[in-house]
């Protein structure tokens, strides 16, 4: 979008609200206004596709506090309703003014600057810069990472220097513009027949120059400082995940937005419960008699009331049961499902009755003949 553009448009006209309209007035509007005109419900209309992108361009500049201040500061400048034109039809102001050409570069640069993403020469200097991204890891306990957890994490990152406020000159003294890039903090490298803007050399990109260096960041502007934050862990996050909370990564130069910090999750195992995916896995012990006749057991949950699982008879060790919805939570709300491996398990001490019983039970069964296969396959 030009600044000619910009001007000539008519945002509160677009939106239907009055310039005094409310920050509520003007969601309201604009929410009524898009449910009409979204493209989803105007298949293949083109003057619903370009009265919704118009009233979307109105409510970005409408809806941000300071975005709305310099639009009206701009139409206030140049007239309500577009630009002003002097004698003849031609404009009542000089346009290298706008664009940073002319003598009032920096008036104007500093206007338009927020609105259109770009700076005039000087502006450049100072324009903002989004912090870094910020990258630490946290230790949960299996519950904990299944239910959610408000963690203090302690960062370290770059901030602006606190000695020089970020200007990197020492306490008394002032950057100078960089006389390489002017202030844009970019430079331009011709290849033959194409060309690429790069960061500048002299001033690394921040459009400034430093003749006398703060002591305390030795001129950058920033310094590494240590912060406390609360960070929300969400449920059901699993070991080795890497989650992203935005913004809360190191703080942006000239009132740029923060980076992002990315925490990487490390969950301690637990004593009953395992984790496969969405599902809670647990291993269940059962007698041979009860695998072998069938029974209802107890199966525990976490954080829960056990559970009564039936298993048939004839169960082999190592089978495996599902109970619904008694897993790890997922984004959507739901739940996955607990896994039962049953676990035949083999009496290490016995006692004279359970010792007639097993000779009894030995002296029904034909171990030779479960066996008779096997050894006839062994011969092939």
């Amino acid at each position: 979008m030009s600044t000619k553009d910009f001007l000539e448009k008519d945002y509160y006209k677009a939106l239907g609200v009055s310039k005094t309209a409310t920050q509520d007035e003007i969601k309201k509007a604009y929410r009524k206004l898009a449910r009409k005109y979204h493209p989803d419900a105007n298949r293949g209309d083109a003057e619903a596709e370009e009265r919704f992108k118009e009233i979307s361009e109105a409510y970005d500049v409408l809806s941000d506090e300071k975005r709305r201040r310099e639009y009206d500061e701009a139409r206030r400048l140049f007239g309500a309703g577009g630009f002003r034109r002097g004698q003849g039809g031609g404009f009542g102001f000089d346009l290298g003014d706008l664009f940073g050409q002319g003598p009032g570069a920096d008036r104007f640069g500093d206007l338009f600057g927020g609105l259109f993403g770009r700076t005039g020469t000087r502006a450049g200097a100072r324009r903002a810069r989004r912090g870094a991204d910020v990258e630490t890891e946290v230790t949960l306990t299996f519950s904990e990472a299944l239910e959610g957890v408000t963690v203090p994490l302690r960062l370290t990152s770059e901030a602006a220097c606190a000695s020089c406020q970020g200007t990197g000159a020492r306490a008394g003294t002032m950057p100078r513009v960089c006389p390489s890039c002017e202030g844009t903090g970019q430079e331009t490298r011709n290849l033959g027949s194409f060309g690429f803007s790069e960061p500048c050399r002299v001033c690394r990109g921040r459009g400034m120059v430093v003749d006398d260096p703060c002591p305390t960041c030795h001129g950058s502007g920033r310094a590494t400082g240590t912060r406390t934050i609360q960070a929300r862990i969400p449920a059901g996050v699993a070991d080795g995940q890497k989650i992203r909370l935005k913004g809360k990564g190191a703080p942006g130069e000239h009132g740029g937005p923060a980076g992002d910090l990315y925490v990487t999750i490390k969950v301690t195992p637990h004593k009953v419960f395992g984790r496969s995916g969405d599902n809670l896995t647990v291993t269940v012990p059962v007698t041979f008699a009860e695998a072998a006749l069938g029974a209802q057991i107890k199966v525990p949950t976490h954080r829960g009331m056990p559970v009564t699982l039936k298993i048939p008879p004839g169960t082999r060790n190592g089978r495996k049961f599902r109970v619904r919805g008694r897993g790890a939570p997922r984004r959507d709300g739901t739940k996955g499902d607990l896994l039962v491996t049953i676990e035949v398990q083999v009496p290490q001490k016995i006692d004279d009755t359970m010792r007639e019983a097993l000779e009894k039970l030995r002296a029904a069964e034909d171990g030779d003949a479960l066996r008779s296969g096997l050894l006839l396959q062994a011969r092939e």
